[in-house]
């Protein structure tokens, strides 16, 4: 009996997937678990598997295309049973193998328009005149007039070129329509496609550039319109002397020296914060429908910034762990999260999470709220600060941290409660262990 191959839902907030690539072709012998493509989320890059034996006998989405969660995206049969049912209500026909057919079309990539000269005004200064531009490349088959001047290339084909230092206007494209894809990219480097230098090669500037929105960017776009419409929130912000934490660092580092191990001032705030948490679980908590929730456990979500927007892998029963183990479970879970590879566990399920934009010199910023959580913390960079300290102005290292509370679920008090503790602790981290 034929079996259909289905977009998965291959995360808890995916309502659609990109085919990155097939790793089976039509015609191919398969089994029940066999890995068949790989599908881009929202979150990462997921592995899709047959859920039944017989012959890839046909592919409806090709790299680069996009289909909706339950979609039909393949067939698998026997070799001589009758698939048409399910080739015609998919949009497609049965080809009997080779090229990948896109009966659930890939998406039309947007055209960038060339800005056009303008005439000079009629009156007012003279405008300087433009400088001569370098003579431009010829462009390779797959960035004709026909595409509009733009590259037809999925998103994973242009980060893994950047990525590479490869030019994709000279990639040659094997994908569906000369859409160039994974392979385009990787067989363009071992020939030495490089990128070109500012000075060797200046484009004619257009007027502006359409960015295909990646299946994460959506996501994101999507849930926050969730978080700062309907969800009532407020700040509290506080300055806290990190001049202990700082000495504290130094002591903790010199004990893990011998491991090789080291850990950063954003560990030991992790940590504090978890601490603080566990004190306050009122703030630990997420709003539900009829009732509030609140966590014995710190599930602590960090925030980490990759190339296609903001994940937030999680740090699980963070309250329960040394620093130096949350100090390596961060660095861990954020190098797997830039590469993609996170799976839905690792970054859902928080009670409560941090962003961190100090390490870029912000100093003070305010966080979105990540529904259903009731708070966030934004901590800004640590700072050389003039004080008063019993009278007299001295230069302390300061750091300035903002709360955002869902105001359903933590009043003002509460949270100043949280912070004071907080304060306390990162003033004097002896108190975190108490």
């Amino acid at each position: 009996m034929a079996t259909k191959v289905h977009m998965e839902a291959l995360s808890p907030t995916m309502e659609e997937g990109q085919l990155v690539k097939w790793l089976r072709s039509e015609g191919d012998q398969v089994a029940s678990g066999d890995v068949l493509a790989e599908i881009e989320t929202d979150k990462a890059t997921m592995e899709l598997v047959a859920r039944g034996d017989g012959i890839l006998r046909k592919i409806f989405v090709g790299p680069g295309g996009t289909a909706p969660v339950g979609a039909v995206i393949g067939v698998i049969a026997a070799k001589d049973e009758d698939i048409s049912g399910i080739t015609s209500s998919a949009g497609g026909s049965e080809s009997g193998g080779g090229t990948a057919s896109a009966a659930v079309a890939t998406k039309p990539e947007p055209k960038q328009e060339p800005r056009r000269a303008e005439a000079p005004p009629a009156s007012g200064p003279p405008r300087a005149a433009a400088a001569k531009p370098a003579p431009a490349l010829p462009p390779p088959a797959s960035d004709t007039a026909e595409n509009g001047g733009r590259v037809k290339a999925s998103p994973l084909a242009r980060r893994l070129a950047a990525d590479m230092g490869v030019d994709i206007a000279r990639v040659q494209g094997s994908g569906p329509g000369g859409r160039v894809v994974k392979r385009d990219v990787e067989a363009a480097k071992a020939a030495g496609v490089q990128a070109p230098s500012v000075s060797a090669w200046v484009p004619d500037e257009a007027e502006y550039q359409d960015v295909p929105t990646s299946q994460m960017r959506k996501t994101i776009a999507k849930r926050l319109t969730t978080s700062i419409g309907p969800v009532p929130t407020f700040y509290l912000t506080v300055d806290i002397d990190m001049t202990r934490v700082i000495e504290a660092r130094a002591r903790i580092n010199s004990i893990l020296e011998a491991d090789g191990l080291k850990v950063s001032i954003n560990d030991l705030v992790l940590k504090a914060v978890a601490a603080a948490l566990r004190r306050h679980p009122e703030t630990n908590a997420q709003w539900q429908e009829g009732f509030i929730r609140r966590f014995n456990s710190v599930h602590l979500g960090v925030a980490v910034a990759i190339d296609e927007g903001l994940i937030t892998p999680v740090v699980r029963n963070a309250h329960a762990k040394g620093v130096a183990q949350i100090s390596a479970e961060v660095r861990e879970l954020a190098g797997r999260a830039r590469e993609r590879k996170l799976v839905p566990e690792e970054y859902t399920g928080a009670t409560f999470s941090v962003s961190n934009l100090g390490m870029l010199g912000i100093h003070e910023f305010t966080a979105i709220i990540n529904p259903p959580e009731a708070g966030i913390l934004a901590i800004g960079a640590m700072e050389e600060t003039p004080v008063v300290v019993d009278g007299a102005v001295v230069v302390r290292p300061r750091m300035r941290v903002t709360m955002s509370c869902d105001h359903r679920v933590i009043d003002g008090a509460t949270g100043a409660r949280f912070l004071q503790t907080l304060r306390a602790m990162l003033e004097e981290p002896a108190a975190i262990s108490l």
